[in-house]
């Protein structure tokens, strides 16, 4: 009898666990996250393992199921041919261990292998590049399965103005990608770069990219302090969403993999990109409408709020502050705020 009471306990805690792991990776709720910030250009966001435990303990307070964060090709390939793994296994050892689900970035162009020298150029050999791209995936592929190629390729910030050629070096990019990443693990999922402009989705499938990406990854930023910014949330993912229709791609999913605005109680810091600073009240007012907005298009999967931590005098503007905790972990309005919407729409399901 006790055997047996065992047995039923045992496997009792086993459904639990998959039923949770399951339910997290439908869950919406993500976050944007430098998780592997350890460099004296971020002031060192994440110099220790105390400061990244404590950042994933509050993830997981907040009710964050999902991290999009950075695999650095110039961490992870310092040197040609010579991979070294040891801060991504720490962060991605870290988040399984508390059933958060990962985004990861394969990018941007190590200095030896970019097109310029600099690390927002394209590489100048592919081949290079899928190198790394097959090693990080060969690597994580037990634990990591979905992959985002690029960030913000479209953007002259991420790739470089002189680089900008309608997406057209990008798409042989990315087609590349996914059959490299496909042929290694044939579950994993591959997104675009996350577009910072609308526009440019169509140059997606005018490129022949279609069979090449299985999530459609936007950005969408509005700012909360311009009127009729809240329609305009939900206008943009049906634009969005036309733009598949149009090209018979109505089936896949979206992910809005960053949004998100500041939260600066200090009227000296300088305005963001998008104009003058909201306060820590009205970025947490910003957010709910945010989550709820988005979620109205039944195509949307999962949205993702940048960034959780604020930064250190690196953007040196309002941006440093889009974090839901700030740079001394102290909770912001938005974290409970994060924290009350999550715990609404799990007693609704």
């Amino acid at each position: 009898m006790k055997r047996l009471l065992f047995i039923l306990v045992f496997v009792s805690l086993i459904i639990k666990q998959v039923s949770s792991e399951i339910n997290s990776q439908e869950s919406p709720f993500g976050v944007l996250e430098f998780l592997h910030w350890d460099h004296s250009w971020s002031n060192y966001k994440y110099a220790t393992l105390a400061d990244l435990k404590k950042t994933i303990s509050l993830m997981k307070e907040a009710g964050v199921d999902w991290v999009r964060f950075d695999f650095l090709w110039s961490d992870i390939e310092p040197e040609e041919g010579k991979f070294n793994f040891g801060k991504y296994d720490t962060i991605v050892k870290e988040l399984s261990e508390n059933n958060i689900n990962i985004l990861g970035v394969l990018d941007y162009s190590t200095d030896w292998a970019s097109s310029c020298g600099r690390w927002n150029c394209p590489p100048k050999d592919n081949a290079v590049f899928l190198n790394y791209v097959k090693e990080v995936v060969k690597h994580f592929k037990d634990k990591v399965k979905y992959w985002e190629i690029w960030n913000e390729p479209d953007s002259g910030i991420y790739w470089d103005y002189q680089y900008q050629d309608g997406l057209k070096t990008y798409a042989r990019i990315l087609k590349e990608a996914y059959l490299v990443i496909k042929e290694i693990d044939p579950e994993a999922k591959v997104l675009n770069g996350g577009l910072s402009n609308l526009s440019s989705i169509q140059r997606l499938y005018d490129n022949g990219l279609k069979p090449y990406f299985d999530i459609l990854n936007i950005h969408i930023f509005e700012s909360p302090l311009n009127p009729g910014s809240d329609k305009r949330l939900l206008s943009s993912v049906k634009f969005v969403y036309k733009v598949m229709l149009r090209n018979g791609d109505e089936e896949k999913r979206i992910w809005i993999t960053e949004t998100g605005c500041p939260g600066i109680n200090d009227k000296k810091v300088k305005s963001w990109w998008m104009g003058e600073n909201p306060n820590e009240r009205q970025q947490a007012e910003w957010l709910k409408i945010v989550f709820k907005e988005l979620l109205k298009h039944p195509a949307v999967d999962k949205v993702f709020w940048a960034f959780f931590r604020d930064c250190n005098q690196h953007f040196k503007d309002g941006v440093d502050y889009f974090g839901l905790i700030r740079w001394d972990f102290s909770r912001k309005p938005s974290f409970f705020t994060y924290r009350q919407i999550k715990k609404k729409l799990q007693s609704k399901q």
